[in-house]
């Protein structure tokens, strides 16, 4: 590896044992292998500093840190620091990078001098890696601003790859912004350089109850606002925060647990994959006990003769990540 590698990798992890080994091989696996793998575990209190340990002692690459837990904005601003490249990925320690995600993404700067960080499409798990979903986003950037300016984030922080430059000229990350860091760090991006996505999938994004877009999606949305407002002012510009008025995109209370498990599991049964739709029926049930739907999905799943899938047909996501 050069002195100083084309490409930072900053991977905050907290508690993360039993999907952080995938995520850091879908790292050490990538086909563009110049990089350095800056890794702060944020005072986990399972199996993670162990398991990040062994894999430190394999691959030079890697550059391990611990210290008593922080918050996840401290340990990305404490990761930019530690970055000589001057591009910066971003990765968290339960999604799974595809082999060629970094290739794609450098060749994409390279060709496009003025965009300043670019993301790409998702494929979403669930917490076994089963898959749920492919999430495309906007492309461009006159697509991308304007959704960002309302609240919603076309952007999967876990996906991007960003000029170190750039980043470091708006302050890095906002701690007073949390949850809601990404979306902030986009529209302080995006005014001093273009915003992208490819259209190929660079990442597999998980979806499980631990995580942080699920357990604080409420917060969320009441930064987001805050901070679609400071960006109005800093623009000069009368701004509308829509998030309110879309359903949320994963579940944040029984009811839409409920919803999400049963149309994923009719996804599964649709697929042809009997066994997950199980699971999915159970999960429903046990959000909504009386609820029918859950029910009805279990029923099926047990003795309903299985559709052939047709291989031209993909779920879409419900609703808009916003």
């Amino acid at each position: 590896m050069n002195a100083k590698p084309a490409i930072s990798v900053l991977m905050p992890v907290y508690n993360a044992e039993r999907y952080v080994a995938e995520a850091v091989e879908s790292i050490l696996n990538q086909s563009f292998a110049d990089f350095e793998f800056l890794i702060l575990d944020d005072g986990s209190t399972d199996r993670s500093l162990k398991i990040l340990q062994q894999y430190a002692a394999q691959d030079a690459r890697i550059q391990l840190t611990s210290r008593p837990n922080r918050g996840l904005v401290v340990t990305l601003n404490e990761l930019l620091t530690q970055a000589k490249a001057d591009l910066i990925a971003r990765m968290d320690a339960d999604d799974v990078a595809l082999p060629d995600r970094f290739a794609r993404q450098v060749e994409f700067l390279q060709a496009h001098p003025e965009v300043v960080c670019v993301g790409g499409a998702q494929d979403w798990i669930d917490e076994a890696g089963r898959f749920l979903i492919h999430h495309a986003e906007v492309e461009q950037d006159a697509e991308i601003q304007p959704l960002i300016l309302t609240g919603q984030i076309p952007i999967n922080h876990p996906s991007v790859l960003m000029r170190r430059a750039a980043v470091v000229q708006v302050g890095g990350y906002d701690a007073s912004t949390y949850p809601a860091e990404d979306l902030d760090l986009w529209l302080r991006l995006g005014e001093v350089g273009a915003l992208a996505n490819l259209r190929e999938t660079v990442l597999k994004y998980r979806q499980h109850e631990r995580s942080i877009s699920e357990l604080k999606q409420i917060e969320q949305i009441q930064q987001r606002r805050q901070v679609c407002e400071r960006a109005w002012q800093r623009r000069g510009i009368s701004g509308q925060f829509q998030f309110q008025e879309t359903e949320p995109w994963r579940p944040v209370d029984r009811p839409s647990r409920c919803r999400f498990m049963t149309l994923y599991g009719w996804w599964f049964f649709n697929r042809g994959e009997r066994d997950a739709a199980i699971v999915y029926s159970l999960k429903a049930i046990r959000a909504l006990p009386f609820a029918l739907e859950g029910w009805k999905l279990l029923g099926c799943s047990l003795v309903k003769p299985l559709p052939q899938p047709d291989p031209r047909s993909a779920p879409q996501p419900p609703i808009s990540r916003s």
